[in-house]
Order: structure tokens, then sequence, then C-alpha cells
């Protein structure tokens, strides 16, 4: 225990001149409390047995970990991530990369004062969601409009405002798990409505909806299944005979769409998604969907339908405990106007990524080849770097069954080194997400951004240089 006697006190460490200067840069209290943590790691490595090292080695080595610590805590933990997975709408990254000038806007919005709830006009208090409502119905012919924080508060908002207490009828092969284990039967429970399954999983008639229709039927609900695929011995009730169903029993209809794709992806190979434009045109009363998914903006749950529904959510108490902040309205109109002028596919990086071209994609991947291959020459860790042909995926629970064809650039590595260094990519700075398949190194292109390439040369030569062949 006499060990411990070479602890240096808190006093004495603040009086160090390194400490002084990360004092100066950051704040004392941050200092202090960050030196009494480490104090007493080396308290109970000590008592556990651990090596003990002279007074002044332990000065140096808290010190040194005190500026370590000092400078993850206050960098924030975000970290950008470049993705060389193909998936374009990865959920765990975040989901669609905001357009250029979404970024503007939010910072516009962000540098002052702006209209978020006040009318200009009249000088009196407006609506947040005022700035999103016009053009929404203007791209879907909707009659209202509104917006909440993801598409799980726009199901429940929805739900609740409509069917508290009540009934809900749906299909049994549509109550889907939209991730992280929300599920539409436990949304539902907690919206007050009450769950009536109809179909089974497979084979879904609208006489199962008309059989179970009560004088306790609130809604008819109709969920698409962006993230998976029933195949096979299947039926499924169409929308617009729901609709019709709907309309002759004086009931809404309302789908929840999930993906919400504004722009139609049919000719770069990309089928069965429904738009949000067509659900509106065939009748359906509630039309909810995500902001980052095929639309390519920010987190949002987006309800679009009948004025007299969407006015009536609007005074729901929810709305306000669901309700997006002046950032999300921001980055969501400016990625809307995107659509309304015409230049969504060239100006939204998520839409630019999955209707990339696949020759481009190829040429692009061969030149980060030829440019790997002379920046790595040296590496005696490299077997071969090759272009191959990949299957990308759009992701976000859109189009499960369906892969972009792509280009990667393939890298072979001697030994069984590629998870190595596929996590070495991960954990340094900037962060570099591949794929790895027997045992190679894959770089998928498409989900590259503007300046990438060089940023993953020099990660590769850091991370491959620093491995020692055996």
């Amino acid at each position: 225990m006499n060990s411990l006697r070479n602890i240096p006190a808190v006093d004495e460490l603040l009086g160090d001149g390194r400490v002084q200067g990360f004092i100066e840069m950051y704040s004392r209290s941050l200092v202090v409390g960050q030196i009494r943590e480490l104090l007493g790691e080396f308290r109970e490595h000590l008592r556990t047995g651990g090596e003990s090292p002279s007074r002044l080695e332990m000065t140096e080595t808290i010190i040194k970990h005190l500026g370590i610590r000092l400078e993850q805590i206050t960098r924030g933990t975000l970290h950008r991530v470049i993705n060389g997975t193909g998936v374009v709408l990865h959920t765990n990254l975040g989901r669609a990369v905001l357009s250029s000038s979404a970024l503007r806007y939010i910072n516009q919005v962000g540098e002052g004062y702006v209209d978020l709830e006040f009318d200009l006009a009249t000088g009196v208090r407006g609506s947040r969601y005022s700035h999103v409502e016009g053009v929404l119905t203007n791209l879907t012919g909707a009659e209202a409009a509104l917006v909440v924080n993801n598409n799980a508060a726009a199901v429940l908002l929805a739900l609740n405002t409509l069917a508290a207490g009540r009934e809900v009828i749906i299909s049994r092969g549509e109550l889907v798990e939209i991730g992280g284990a929300f599920r539409i039967p436990e949304v539902m429970r907690s919206s007050g409505s009450r769950l009536v399954e109809v179909g089974t999983t497979n084979r879904t008639y609208l006489r199962d909806f008309e059989q179970a229709l009560t004088t306790e039927t609130a809604l008819l609900l109709a969920v698409h299944t962006s993230n998976y695929q029933i195949v096979g011995f299947t039926e499924t009730v169409p929308l617009k005979a729901l609709v019709e169903l709907g309309a002759s029993a004086g009931l809404p209809v309302m789908f929840d769409m999930g993906s919400g794709a504004l722009f139609d992806l049919s000719p770069w190979g990309l089928r069965d998604e429904p738009t949000v434009q067509e659900c509106i045109h065939q009748g359906v009363d509630v039309v909810t969907f995500s902001g980052d998914k095929l639309l390519g903006g920010p987190q949002a749950g987006i309800i679009v339908g009948k004025k007299d529904y969407i006015e009536e959510m609007k005074r729901n108490q929810l709305t306000r405990a669901l309700r997006v902040d002046k950032f999300t309205i921001a980055a969501l109109e400016a990625t809307l106007l995107e659509y309304l002028t015409g230049d969504a596919r060239q100006n939204i990086p998520a839409l630019s990524m999955m209707t990339m071209d696949e020759g481009d994609l190829q040429q692009r991947a061969e030149r980060f080849q030829a440019r790997l291959q002379e920046e790595l020459r040296d590496e005696v860790l490299i077997q071969s770097i090759e272009t191959v042909k990949v299957e990308d995926q759009v992701g976000g629970g859109a189009y499960p069954t369906q892969g972009l064809p792509g280009y990667a650039v393939e890298i072979c590595l001697k030994g069984d080194n590629a998870a190595r260094v596929v996590g070495k990519l991960r954990t340094g700075e900037p962060s570099v997400l591949t794929r790895i398949q027997d045992d190679r190194l894959l770089i998928s292109l498409r989900t590259l951004l503007p300046g990438d390439e060089e940023l993953i040369a020099g990660r590769l030569q850091q991370v491959i240089g620093g491995i020692r062949v055996e």
C-alpha cells in the first residue's frame, strides 16, 4: 500500500504548467473533475496489485491521459463517417445525406431569428407547419399536410386522433416491425386504438375487411411492407379497393407508406414502390411517410391527406409533444423545393446515388483503382487491387429484394489481415466503413461523396503501412 503515496495530489497536478494550459483551454471544473477520475482509477489499479510507477512517472501518465480525455470529451460524439458500404440510406449512419441547399438553409436559419411561428404580414402568431404545408400539398395533390418528428410519430398521432378507443382494421400480413423492435401493433396500442387483424400472413381479401366492419370500426389501415416482401402464394387488397370500401362504409382509409417516395424510380430499375402522389390520387384519406428515406431529406414524419382529418390532428395535444424544430423545417422545406423546381434527382444526394449510371460508376471505380495501385504500390501487404461488380442497396427499409448494380474497388491482402484493416479504418479519423467478403476488402463507389477517395487513400496508407508483415 506504500505505493499509494506516490499518487500526486490534485493541487500538485493543478500547479503543473501543462494542466494550467488545459484550464485555459477548457474549464477548471472540467479539468479538476477529470483529474479526480484519473486519480481514482490509479488508486484502484494499485489496490488490485497493478504495477507501481514512480511519482514522476505517475504524474506524466496522468497528464498525458488528461489531455486525451479532455480532447475526446469536448469534440463531440458524432464523427464524420465515409460510407464505402454501397448502402445509400444507411439507418445506422443517419440515412439520407442532405442537399447543399438544405445545408445552406439550415445555416441561414441558425444564424439569427426567423419567423417560425410569427405571421409577418399580420404581426400575430403564426403556425410552424405553414412553412412546409404549401409545398407538400403542391407536390402531392393532398388538401393539407402536417409534419412531426418521425414516421412512427406520424402513425401514432393519426391513429390517436382518428381511432382512439375504437377499432382499426388491418391485414395480418401488414403488421410490420419497422426496426429497433418498434412494431405496428405496439404503436396502435399506444395510440389508444384497438387492433383488428384480418386475413392471413400471406393472403388477405377485401371480404376480410368487409366482414370485420362493426359499429366500433373507426379506420381502415394499410401498411406498406417496405422492409420485406412476401412472395409466392399471396393476395393483398389494392389501395383503390380499400378506398372504395371506406367510402361506402363512411370510414377514413389511412396508408402508412413508410419510405415515402415522391419521385418515380422505375426508370432506374427500382419498381413496385408507390409514390405519395399516386396514393393521394387513388383517394386515400391520410398518408404517412418518412422524410429521411426515399424522399432524401431530414428525419421527419409527414402526414398528408384530407383537410378535415389533418386539421383535427393539428388540434391534438400530442402534436406539440411530437412537433419538429426550425432546423428540421428548414431542411425539409429546402429538400421539397428541389422537387418543386424539378432538380431533385440532380441535387438530392440520395436520389442521385440511387440513379447513378452503371457505366459512370465503373469508370469512377477504375480511376480509384489506378490511384490506389499507384499510392499503395510499395505496400507488401497488398496482393492485388481490382475493380469488381457488386450489388449495392437502397437501404432504409426500402426495396428489400432489389439491389443496385454497382462497382467497387476490391483489395486483397496477404494473410488474414482484411478484418484487421477494416477495423482500423472504422476506428480511425475519419472513420471509413467498407464491406468485407471472403477476406477481401470492398469499397463501393456509389456512396462516396466528393473528396472521399483522397481521404480513403490516405487512411489506407496509414493503416496498411502500420501493420507489420510476419
